[in-house]
């Protein structure tokens, strides 16, 4: 969710489990009132709140200690979760998520659970070798300061990068959980301007294999055959410890609504969750 999805939330709050881990985004233009009042929104209907800090939308330390102060304030701080952020150049003094880790803020305002990003399919701005470079990094300094932690990654259309991407990842040494970014279900027309901008690969084939025509954009989709092809292809032995994260494209009450049905469909023979 945004901050101001505040509403868009308790409509949909019925038909959410309690429990369910739910990210706020750390977007330009909202204020810390904003992001702070739909953290509390997140946890009073029981679930549990992902603020988001974007470490080069930060002007300076002091804004990072105000944001975790409200969050610990308002006993909403245990769990983050850090991502770069857009700009180009940073608007303070935190280029990236590690920056953050390592100022020590995070454990002084009672943070004990830290996500942090994953791009199966790269990132249309940062080179592989960077980005591989980045998630070690931030996984051994979530080890070493002894966060809980997991990775969120991009979501994508094709689960073969994803399975591949999983595999590579624990070859190098990092076991943190993985939360498979998955869209919910939305207009073809949104799901392909967010992949243009992120980078996801929306060739033809792809496309067929999701779900969705690529001249036919007045429809919507879902990601039951996204999700049917990981079961099937999901060895825990190879790719660990997996779940799943949706964004929320076509909104939260209808994302809520999809999954909801979904769960109480038996589409993965292996008997898999």
């Amino acid at each position: 969710m945004t901050g101001k999805d505040v509403s868009r939330l308790e409509e949909a709050s019925d038909g959410i489990p309690s429990g369910t881990r739910i990210n706020i985004t750390f977007l330009a233009g909202e204020d810390l009132a904003t992001r702070l009042t739909a953290a509390r929104t997140v946890r009073r209907l029981g679930f549990v709140p992902v603020p988001h800090i974007s470490a080069r939308r930060l002007p300076s330390r002091a804004a990072l200690q105000e944001f975790l102060s409200g969050l610990a304030a308002d006993g909403t701080a245990e769990n983050v979760f850090l991502v770069g952020g857009d700009p180009a150049r940073p608007e303070g003094p935190y280029a990236d998520a590690l920056a953050l880790l390592r100022t020590g803020l995070l454990q002084e305002h009672g943070v004990r659970h830290v996500g942090i990003s994953g791009y199966p399919e790269g990132h249309p701005a940062i080179p592989d070798h960077t980005l591989w470079s980045a998630l070690t990094d931030k996984a051994a300094a979530i080890g070493a300061h002894r966060f809980g932690g997991d990775v969120i990654t991009q979501f994508g259309f094709d689960p073969a990068p994803v399975l591949g991407w999983l595999e590579a990842v624990r070859a190098r040494g990092v076991h943190l959980p993985v939360r498979i970014g998955v869209p919910g279900p939305a207009g073809v027309r949104r799901l392909l301007g967010y992949a243009t901008r992120f980078g996801v690969a929306t060739s033809a084939s792809v496309a067929r294999k999701y779900g969705f025509s690529l001249t036919n954009l007045m429809g919507t989709t879902g990601p039951d055959r996204f999700l049917h092809a990981l079961a099937e292809r999901y060895d825990p032995a190879r790719h660990g410890r997996v779940k799943v994260h949706f964004y929320t494209f076509g909104g939260l009450r209808t994302t809520a609504e999809w999954v909801a049905r979904f769960r109480h469909e038996d589409h993965t023979p292996t008997g898999r969750p």
